[in-house]
């Protein structure tokens, strides 16, 4: 192409934008086209290298460097822009007449921005998720060692708070721990009712010791019971004179109390603000969900989620996920656990880079965790083993238990069992999905006060209708 004409220096800058060096060897500047070009391809062929062994662990890793990969961005973003503007000016375009100069100036400038902004935003991107991170997770970041080393498995407790500015308080709506195998990702996922009565803290607990005999207070205004288990993480907040005067203990003192329920240890908690959940479906441009049918909301039936399947906003998902206007806990659990699919299956890589920084705002305000930040390049190869690994979910429900009577020791010994089927082969597993069933009889005496005979069947969504949506509940 003739450099002397406007679409010769057009074709020349853009072949360096793609082939750095290309403008310099054809202007004359060997030496320096040579050395662009050789730095360029040897960076490509070593991200081409890094991508093709890259792994889980990697990008655990790099969760660390995150302030070198926002530096770096910056710098590749100037590199380019100069690196244009100089391929622009070697190709000596003042010989151009005026209107020459004026075009391929623009031209210059066009590209210049064009190819340094995919740089520019994934500065940004790094710069806010690494905020982000900052303020949900503890810790200085240093790199901790194998945090594996002698055990087996991890346990998290996973609740959804409904905190809030008009809200006093920290109640669980939901409580799950997941139990990981750090060595294969196979993941046990317990959920316990948020009304389990007389809940039972551990012996010598501050708790125990104001409760010896179980979570049990005046009934409240209008019937109301503030001694369920969803309270425990508000009393133990309220009541910083049981703990030395201490602030701030719920998180840790439902960690002990669900560990002790189910006779694990518990690790860490991460806590998900179901507000903010809101915010982060609205980020996202909402969920398709298949609703089987109308739900009311609301305690005077303030609202509807009207059977169908469309697309719902935060507000409407939330809604959907946790009334229990005409139902019950149990099926508020399936509809929270429809919503969480559709959520993980929806959010798919394009969305959530169009909309990066609104979901990176909702996303520090919506999570709460003791988890500390050093832990994140551990935790981040594991999760991708649970993503490709066996999830067996164990929902101590009625028949299973009943939750104004419970039957801990049954909840230890599913608990128990359900770990140990998870460890055998696939071909001696345990026949049935209900870890109750594998479970011998026990040994103590039965409860001293039955539970009623008439007790609701506990329905568990097959993986098949939680991939369809909320449909066959």
């Amino acid at each position: 192409m003739d450099v002397k004409k406007p679409a010769g220096v057009i074709g020349w800058l853009a072949l360096s934008a793609v082939l750095p060096g290309a403008a310099h060897l054809r202007a004359g500047w060997t030496r320096t086209g040579l050395a662009l070009l050789g730095t360029y391809l040897g960076i490509v062929l070593t991200g081409f290298a890094i991508v093709k062994t890259a792994d889980a662990g990697l990008a655990g890793r790099a969760l660390r460097w995150l302030t070198a990969i926002s530096v770096l961005a910056w710098a590749a973003a100037l590199g380019w822009f100069v690196l244009i503007v100089h391929s622009f000016i070697v190709l000596r375009p003042w010989r151009l007449p005026r209107k020459g100069q004026i075009l391929t100036g623009t031209v210059a400038g066009v590209l210049a921005i064009v190819m340094a902004a995919p740089f520019v935003i994934t500065a940004q991107y790094v710069t806010v998720s690494q905020r982000a991170l900052e303020r949900m997770f503890g810790g200085s970041g240093e790199p901790i060692g194998d945090p594996w080393s002698g055990r087996d498995r991890v346990n998290v407790l996973l609740v959804g708070g409904d905190a809030d500015e008009n809200r006093i308080g920290m109640r669980t709506d939901s409580v799950n721990v997941a139990s990981v195998d750090v060595r294969t990702g196979d993941t046990v996922v317990f959920s316990l009712p948020r009304n389990l009565e007389d809940v039972r803290f551990p012996p010598g607990s501050p708790m125990n010791a104001r409760f010896p005999d179980g979570f049990r207070l005046p009934v409240g205004v209008g019937g109301s019971r503030e001694d369920l288990l969803f309270s425990v993480w508000e009393y133990a907040d309220e009541h910083p004179e049981l703990f030395g005067g201490r602030q701030g203990m719920g998180a840790q003192t439902l960690k002990e109390t669900v560990g002790y329920t189910l006779g694990l240890k518990i690790d860490w908690y991460a806590m998900v603000n179901i507000w903010g959940f809101a915010r982060i479906v609205d980020a996202l441009g909402g969920l398709v969900l298949t609703v089987d049918r109308d739900v009311v909301f609301g305690r005077y039936n303030e609202g509807l989620v009207r059977a169908g399947t469309r697309r719902l906003g935060g507000a409407e998902a939330l809604w959907f996920a946790r009334s229990r206007t005409f139902s019950d806990d149990f099926t508020r659990m399936r509809r929270q656990r429809c919503v969480f699919n559709a959520l993980l299956t929806q959010a798919d890589p394009a969305s959530v880079l169009a909309r990066f920084n609104q979901i990176a705002a909702a996303t520090q305000d919506m999570i709460q965790t003791d988890v500390p930040r050093g832990m994140l390049e551990h935790l981040v190869p594991l999760a991708a083993k649970v993503k490709h690994a066996k999830v067996t979910s164990v929902q101590f429900v009625p028949p299973l238990i009943h939750t104004g009577y419970p039957d801990w020791d049954l909840i230890r010994r599913v608990t128990a069992q359900a770990l140990e089927d998870q460890k055998r082969p696939k071909s001696v597993q345990t026949r049935s999905a209900n870890p109750v069933e594998a479970v011998a009889a026990p040994t103590a005496a039965p409860p001293t006060v039955a539970p009623p005979a008439a007790v609701p069947p506990a329905v568990v969504p097959s993986p098949d209708q939680l991939k369809a949506g909320c449909d066959g509940m």
